[in-house]
Order: C-alpha cells, then structure tokens, then sequence
C-alpha cells in the first residue's frame, strides 16, 4: 500500500520538488521578494520559515544545515544567517507574507507574490566575514569539546 503524500505534487517527484523550493528558497532570500504561482508560494512559505526558524539558531551546526538546504548555495545561506535573521529577530513566526496578483496571461494561472513580512536592512555590512565566522565557530566548539573531555 502507497503511503499518502501531504502537499502538492506539482507533477514531480520527490528529487524535483526538493529542488524546486530549494531553488525558489534561494531565489527568496537573494531578492526578498519573487512573483510565483499561488500554489508555489503556499508550499514555499512553511518550507523558509523552518529555514528562517532554524538559522535563528546562529550555531555552525544550524547554519551547514541551511546551506544544506538550499542545495548547498553558501552564498544564500550565509546571507538568510547574517542579515536576513537579525531583522526578523522580533518576530517568533510568520516572517512571510503572500499578496494575490493578477492572473498569468497565457494559461491564466494564479500568481501571487511571496516576500519578507519585515523590511530587510542592510544598513551595516557583518563587521566578520562568513568564512572567518565559520572558523570562529569552529574554535569555539573546539574549545567547549576540550573543556568536556579533561574533566
């Protein structure tokens, strides 16, 4: 017996629709706001804000598990962390919002437009660079492993 698939399939498989939010996570993040169909940016939504909830994190484990997630983009990843998430740190949930557009024209399919609730700024370029915070992160937990292991 098959087990049953929650969501929408949109006619891919599993591999695919990975890819898809994948793709359309990091499109999100790099832009701040993308035009979809209604049916994408229903299944977008819950897929970033677990994205958005887990970078809140700011651990190396939580960050390589963003990264991970959008199809290892570090680029992506490493913005959602650094700029992205302090602007949303006010807000426990509901860091997206989804406003109804005008049908597409050839195949009068449902767009909408998926962006950030807040108004991202990037007022102030991250005073440590990702690689050199990643690597401060890793002493860090080197550190902590050393202090467990000698007592």
């Amino acid at each position: 017996m098959a087990n049953t698939f929650k969501g929408r399939k949109f006619g891919r498989e599993r591999d695919q629709r990975e890819a898809l939010m994948a793709g359309l996570s990091t499109q999100l993040i790099l832009n701040h706001s993308i035009k979809t169909t209604l049916g994408k940016a229903k299944e977008l939504r819950p897929h970033l804000e677990k994205l958005v909830t887990l970078a809140k994190k700011q651990t190396l484990a939580s960050r390589r598990l963003v990264i991970a997630r959008l199809d290892n983009n570090v680029q992506a990843g490493h913005y959602l962390v650094d700029v992205i998430v302090p602007s949303l740190s006010a807000r426990n949930s509901g860091y997206l919002r989804i406003i109804k557009e005008v049908n597409r024209r050839g195949d009068n399919a449902e767009m909408a437009r998926i962006s950030f609730v807040d108004e991202i700024t990037i007022t102030q370029k991250p005073e440590v660079e990702p690689s050199k915070k990643v690597a401060e992160l890793k002493t860090k937990t080197n550190k902590t492993a050393v202090k467990a292991n000698s007592k």
